[in-house]
C-alpha cells in the first residue's frame, strides 16, 4: 500500500492525528515554560526569551514544523469527523473510554474552541509581535535592540474579560488533553498492562499542571496590576 493510502485510510489518519497530537503536547510543554519568565515580574527575562525564540534560526525551523503539525492535526481530525459522519449517518463516531465517556461527543467541540482560541491569540501576540498589527516599542539590553512584548502582554492581561477568557479556554484545554493524550498513545499500539496505566498517569497529570500554569499567569498578572 502507497502513503498516500495509508494516509488516506480510517487508521492512518487517526495515526497521523495521534503524532501531531504528541508533538503539540511537546510543543505546549516548552511554550509554557517559557511564559513562565512572566511570573517573574521582570520584562526583561520574557523580553530576552522572546527576543531569542523569534530570531534563532533553529527555533523558527522548529516552530514552522509545528505549525505544520498543527495544520495537520485540525485537517485529519475534520477529515475523521466527515468520515464517521458519512459512514454512520446521524449516529456519531462512538470512541468510549474505560471509565465510559463519549470522548468524540466532545473532542470535535473542545477542540473548536482551542482552534478559535489560538487565531485570537495569534492576532493579539504573534501578529503584534511581526508588527501586522501597529508597531510595537522597543528596549536594549546589554547593546541589544528587541522589541518590548513583555508591554503587549501586560497591557491585555490587565484586561479582565481577556483574563476571564483565557482561564475559560485552559479549562477546555485541560479537558481536551485529558481525553486526547492516553488516546494518541493507545491509537499508535502503547496501550498494554505495564505503561498503559504509567501513560494515563502522566497524561492526566500533564493535562491538569499546563493547562493551570498557562491559566496562572494571565491572573498573577492581572492581580499585581
Amino acid at each position: 500500500m502507497s502513503w498516500g493510502k495509508t494516509l488516506g485510510s480510517s487508521i492512518g489518519k487517526k495515526i497521523m492525528m495521534s503524532l501531531s497530537g504528541i508533538l503539540l503536547i511537546l510543543f505546549l510543554a516548552g511554550h509554557v515554560s517559557g511564559n513562565m519568565t512572566l511570573l517573574m515580574g521582570k520584562a526583561e527575562a520574557f523580553n530576552v526569551y522572546a527576543h531569542f525564540m523569534s530570531t534563532n534560526p533553529i527555533v523558527q525551523v522548529i516552530a514552522n514544523v509545528f505549525k505544520l503539525f498543527f495544520l495537520a492535526h485540525i485537517f485529519y481530525a475534520i477529515a475523521l469527523i466527515m468520515q464517521n459522519k458519512k459512514a454512520r449517518g446521524n449516529k456519531a463516531y462512538d470512541q468510549t473510554n474505560k471509565d465510559g465517556t463519549t470522548v468524540s461527543k466532545y473532542m470535535g467541540v473542545l477542540g473548536t474552541v482551542i482552534a478559535v482560541f489560538l487565531v485570537v491569540h495569534l492576532a493579539q501576540y504573534w501578529a503584534v509581535m511581526h508588527e501586522l498589527r501597529g508597531t510595537i516599542g522597543t528596549v536594549t539590553y546589554d547593546g541589544v535592540v528587541m522589541k518590548d512584548l513583555y508591554s503587549v502582554v501586560a497591557a491585555s492581561y490587565a484586561n479582565p474579560i481577556i483574563v476571564g477568557a483565557y482561564v475559560v479556554c485552559m479549562f477546555v484545554l485541560a479537558f481536551h488533553l485529558w481525553h486526547g493524550f492516553a488516546s494518541a498513545f493507545q491509537t499508535l499500539g502503547w496501550a498494554s498492562k505495564r505503561w498503559t496505566p504509567i501513560i494515563s498517569f502522566i497524561g492526566k497529570a500533564y493535562s491538569i499542571i499546563v493547562p493551570v500554569l498557562f491559566g496562572l499567569i494571565p491572573v498573577v498578572m492581572f492581580l499585581r496590576g
